[in-house]
């Protein structure tokens, strides 16, 4: 009988006892020495018998997962390390592979499920570990790692982080994640300790154990920073940490040198690094010095490890390969590889290359990621580059019948995707964009590319018109397949929800897609709804009848139209129907906080300034005609400074206050998100920060301070409590906001019940009526006047009194109808500048189309 002392074991698996004392495992109830642990491992290893026998493991980032995973590598049986929380995975490979012992974690002790005495599967000598690919839990397609891969591998981790006995890891990232092994791995084989936790960085809690652990450093993947940002992370005093280390996919540079600068002040350092599942988990890391320098850089070789770049015909750039000793031993898709040996000696990473004169080198593209669309070879990863340097996050996926993207935030699609198109050289009709509140991500946090395809309209995602797109026609099953997929579990009951099968904020962005493309229209609450109902939510008679005459168009949306026509119409005299001005001036903060609010502060606030020049470019344009045929206006009106220096008394010179004060509102918004301090507290408190804003502007709002603006009655709180309601979320806060608006808004207009009540009312549908049924013929009409219902304030004033005489419905018709022609006008021409400062991206696509034909 074959025992394991005939097969190579991990050593710093094997020499745990030697660390002594030493903390091992720091939980919030408990601390474990290095002595404690082994002599769990060993007692594990011995329950797993003395033959060698394929294992598969279902690991949380608990004591009891580690030990088990330790105990595989001591005893020398072969390990499937899977998620605890994706138990359809779990049951897909167990299928597949068919190991002889099960374990899992459950209530404080390992459950060992022996499936046979022995072992039925011929195992390599050197197999030590099976781990999915990135990205694809569940499949049977596995990396085989070997225990000298493993030994390696956290040894050259160890040696660049300078880890010693004195540190100690939060683990951040699941076990079952290459990375997050590696955290383990590395730590383990200095005597280090490792703050064991599966709370998410978002939690207080995550900190408090951080800090009364002594952890001395925490692993994150790009999306881990964007939780950071929003729990306040720059302003947080952790003394005891040493550094941070990134990995996981590409870390925007300006978000690199940004942290990396942070690190200097805070006195730990950033250790941005490059690696992939074949490689056992690390191939290279930027050294903290250089990270400002080249914050788009994947850095130097590992100890131990080389890089070439290979030219790859037709392509400006080659691919990176690497060679080191933590190159797997090769792939298993059935259980006949596993008594294969070493099928892989380097390691092609299907990354494309370039190395700079300093010696690092920097990833430019992906191989895999190019689509060939009417005969153009389309990089992917360019398309996304592209999009990031007009400071839009998205992520691009495609076939060969067409390019699918999804832009993070409220973006103009439209006009995004003729730039795009033009800059690519390919056909409109072969380019979607979708505008997402929040790019869908894998558990790890990367971003899930096949979420992004599944935005694709039918056009895209099928390969003929003949065969089915990726959703098949409703039926009773579609609703559990959308779950069974992105939340990978097979168990999907009728009064299940998404939060009850276990989705999350990764999940939640890939799931709804789906949901909306099938079910048409998601309720609110979908998430905590039974699958039952969403069933039958998409067969609901009424509803079909209801939208064969209806459709629903957001309440912003019909607010903007409704204001425009009520708002010329009283001025021309047809009807008086005062206060709809200011209902949309808390619209502008309404959608102020929902489009203008995402991303970075930097790139944000090139953003904001683009979308306040698009306000207020054309209002001046449009005012220096109106100076030049009339003698109603000054220069002080071109200029937008009637606010300021004008004349107290209403006069003709007053007919553009609202832009005026807009445009105010608008620059000093951005200009306060724009410090630091105020971004972070936006992030970590969206709705305190506009409430404490519209706090603050009442005090003009009673009079209580002068705010230089003779003329009108300050409009800054109800700009800032419609940024207030965009970020309420549940019904208390929607009540609060309700409230503070029907006891600031009487009084207001020194009386005019009417126009106060029209506030009111505005307010409240902006509150709680996310959409308002839209008979279908005027739809289209009421986007049309609502994308238009700035420029027909301005040009009404000109418009209207060549015709109220004659007729006033005329002249409220010749307005808005102005207004549309010039929105139409502007957007044009807009377009075309947009478009004469893409030029130069435009040439480089030329240059890359000639050169892959």
């Amino acid at each position: 009988m074959t025992t394991q002392l005939d097969f190579a074991r991990v050593p710093f698996a094997a020499d745990l006892a030697g660390h002594g004392d030493r903390p091992a495992i720091l939980t919030d109830s408990f601390t474990l020495s290095y002595r404690e642990l082994a002599d769990r491992v060993d007692a594990l290893a011995l329950r797993l018998g003395t033959q060698r026998r394929l294992v598969a493991l279902a690991a949380a980032n608990d004591v009891d997962s580690l030990v088990a995973y330790l105990a595989a590598l001591v005893g020398g049986h072969p390990l499937i390390l899977l998620p605890e929380d994706k138990p359809a995975a779990l049951e897909s490979l167990v299928a597949a592979y068919d190991p002889d012992v099960v374990l899992r974690s459950a209530n404080g002790q390992t459950l060992l499920e022996e499936r046979r005495a022995g072992t039925r599967h011929e195992l390599h000598p050197d197999l030590a570990l099976l781990l999915s690919t990135s990205g694809s839990t569940g499949s049977p397609k596995l990396v085989r790692l070997s225990a000298s891969n493993l030994q390696a591998n956290a040894e050259s981790i160890a040696e660049y982080l300078n880890i010693g006995p004195a540190d100690r890891a939060a683990t951040t990232l699941p076990m079952s994640y290459c990375y997050g092994l590696s955290v383990i791995n590395s730590h383990l084989l200095r005597g280090a300790g490792l703050v064991l936790t599966d709370l998410s960085v978002v939690d207080p809690c995550f900190w408090e154990l951080f800090r009364t652990g002594g952890a001395t450093s925490f692993a994150a993947v790009p999306y881990t920073f964007e939780l950071l940002e929003r729990v306040g992370f720059a302003g947080m005093d952790l003394p005891g940490l040493r550094y941070v280390t990134q990995a996981g996919g590409r870390l925007a540079p300006e978000r690199v040198q940004g942290y990396a600068e942070l690190g200097r002040r805070k006195g730990w350092e950033l250790f941005v690094m490059y690696g992939q599942t074949e490689a056992t988990a690390r191939m290279a890391y930027l050294p903290p010095g250089l990270a400002v320098e080249h914050p788009g850089a994947i850095g130097i070789p590992v100890p131990g490890g080389a890089f070439r770049i290979e030219p790859v015909p037709g392509l400006e750039h080659g691919e990176l390969v690497y060679t080191g000793p933590n190159v797997m031993l090769g792939y298993a898709e059935t259980p006949e590889d596993l008594g294969a040996g070493r099928t892989v000696h380097e390691l092609r990473t299907g990354d494309l290359a370039r190395q700079h004169p300093s010696g690092v080198y920097e990833v430019v593209g992906r191989r895999s990621r190019f689509v060939k669309i009417v005969g153009l070879r389309v990089d992917l990863g360019q398309v996304e580059r592209i999009l990031a340097d007009l400071g839009i996050e998205a992520a691009s996926a495609g076939t060969d019948q067409g390019l699918v993207v999804a832009v993070e935030g409220s973006h103009d699609t439209q006009l995004l995707a003729k730039v795009l198109a033009q800059g690519i050289g390919l056909p409109r009709a072969a380019l979607q964009l979708h505008a997402v509140e929040h790019l869908p991500r894998l558990g790890t946090g990367k971003v899930d590319y096949q979420a992004v395809l599944a935005l694709s309209e039918p056009a895209l995602s099928e390969p003929a018109p003949s065969k089915p797109g990726p959703y098949p026609a409703a039926g009773p099953d579609d609703v559990r397949r959308v779950f069974r997929d992105t939340l990978e579990r097979a168990d999907i009951g009728d009064g299940d929800t998404f939060v009850s099968l276990g989705g999350d904020s990764l999940s939640y962005v890939a799931t709804s897609v789906r949901l909306e493309q099938l079910l048409g229209h998601l309720p609110p609450d979908w998430h905590v709804t039974p699958v039952r109902d969403l069933e039958q939510h998409a067969g609901k008679k009424q509803a079909r009848k209801m939208r064969r005459f209806f459709a629903p168009l957001e309440t912003s949306i019909v607010l903007r139209a409704v204001a425009i026509v009520l708002i010329v119409s009283t001025h021309v005299g047809l009807m008086k129907w005062p206060g709809m001005a200011h209902v949309l001036m808390a619209v502008a903060g309404y959608n102020f906080a929902r489009f203008q609010l995402s991303g970075d502060r930097l790139p944000r606030f090139r953003r904001q300034l683009t979308s306040l020049a698009r306000v207020a470019v054309p209002s001046m344009a449009f005012i220096g005609v109106a100076y030049l045929i009339t003698d109603r206006y000054t220069l002080a009106n071109v200029l937008l400074l009637n606010s300021v220096v004008g004349p107290e008394a209403v006069t003709t010179q007053w007919h553009f206050w609202f832009i005026e004060v807009l445009v105010y509102i608008l620059l000093g918004m951005s200009a306060l998100l724009a410090i630091p301090w105020v971004h972070r507290a936006e992030r970590r408190f969206p709705l305190l920060l506009p409430l404490a804003v519209t706090g603050l502007a009442l005090l003009s709002r009673y009079d209580i301070v002068d705010p230089g603006i003779p003329h009108p009655s300050p409009t800054l709180w109800l700009f800032a409590l419609g940024w207030a309601i965009a970020r309420t979320r549940t019904w208390v806060q929607r009540c609060a906001v309700s409230v503070l608006a029907m006891l600031t808004v009487p009084g207001c207009f020194f009386g005019d019940t009417h126009r106060e009540l029209t506030l009111v009312a505005g307010i409240l549908l902006l509150t709680w009526l996310p959409t308002i049924p839209v008979p279908k013929g005027l739809q289209r009409l009421a986007v049309l006047l609502a994308s238009a219902s700035l420029y027909a304030y301005l040009v009404h004033w000109l418009v209207y009194p060549l015709l109220d005489a004659t007729s006033p419905a005329l002249a409220v018709a010749a307005s808005l109808a102005a207004g549309v022609a010039y929105w139409a006008l502007c957007t044009r021409v807009m377009g075309a500048l947009s478009r004469s400062g893409w030029a130069n991206l435009r040439l480089r696509f030329r240059r890359s189309k000639a050169h892959t034909s």
